[in-house]
């Protein structure tokens, strides 16, 4: 009977405990995000901070470019921290106007294009085709939704690269095939992005573009569905506040590489390091 008696008043404060849960109080939200490793880190910081700091019940979707833009224009998802603009997501922009809000700038100067190693002796993408050979005629690229890989087929078109493949995959077997190249000191071009990681790790230039076919400096932005702000209204104002540069993104995305199978405790260690930065965020 004594027994019966513990496991009831457990059970009883268990209850108490959940009920008394701010995540299950504030309610549920969901981020969506793309393979990219800047989207992943900045995706994971804001889950952090919505979750340990706010008490919101977060998950995570990792879909293309289209989906995230469309999820969110038809409330399926909260929000997102991860749009390239003015160039990289423009068609997606344009589809969703007026069914989406404009959260503000989460960092600047961020830039898309061509990429080589910086022993490649070619400066610019003009020069691509007559030194198709080197390269295998291929571009290697990521996922085929992502904004690059249309501006990619863009610019073989606009610089008639009749000698170059634009090869789908992932960011992941895009740095793959790029430190495999670069460790026997090959030719090869792949769709890059800054901020990431790569240009960290290795010696890299972007070729020359002078069509502007990739357009020039970028921000990533943030984006969330109508109605989050009456919603979730501490959520809605962190994100509005939630910024950060390229620098200490780069910090996360380092984390992210040495330790991937805990993404969110890499996150979770930033909020621990940088609390006046969290602060900030965290302000009304």
């Amino acid at each position: 009977m004594f027994k019966k008696g513990l496991a009831v008043l457990s059970m009883l404060a268990l209850l108490m405990v959940f009920a008394a849960s701010p995540a299950e109080a504030k309610g549920r939200l969901t981020l969506a995000y793309v393979e990219w490793d800047c989207a992943v880190a900045s995706t994971n910081v804001a889950h952090a901070v919505l979750q340990e700091k706010l008490g919101y019940n977060v998950e995570t979707l990792s879909v293309s470019a289209a989906a995230m833009w469309r999820g969110i224009a038809t409330g399926d998802v909260d929000a997102m921290v991860t749009s390239w603009l003015p160039v990289t997501h423009a068609d997606y922009k344009e589809a969703t106007a007026g069914q989406v809000e404009d959260l503000g700038v989460l960092t600047e100067n961020a830039r898309i294009g061509l990429v080589v190693p910086d022993y490649v002796t070619i400066d610019s993408i003009e020069e691509l085709n007559e030194h198709a050979d080197k390269f295998r005629g291929r571009i290697t690229g990521i996922d085929p939704g992502a904004g690059i890989m249309s501006r990619t087929e863009e610019a073989i078109e606009e610089y008639n690269l009749t000698n170059m493949e634009l090869l789908e995959g992932s960011d992941a077997t895009m740095a793959a095939a790029l430190r495999d190249a670069i460790r026997g000191e090959e030719w090869i071009v792949v769709t890059g992005w800054s901020p990431h990681w790569k240009f960290g790790r290795w010696d890299l230039k972007y070729l020359e573009d002078p069509e502007k076919v990739f357009g020039e400096a970028e921000y990533i932005g943030k984006v969330g569905r109508k109605g989050l702000k009456d919603d979730a209204p501490e959520a809605y104002n962190f994100l509005k506040n939630f910024a950060w540069s390229q620098e200490d993104m780069a910090v996360v995305m380092d984390w992210n590489q040495e330790n991937p199978d805990d993404l969110y405790a890499n996150a979770v260690r930033f909020l621990e390091e940088n609390p006046d930065m969290v602060e900030k965020w965290l302000a009304n």
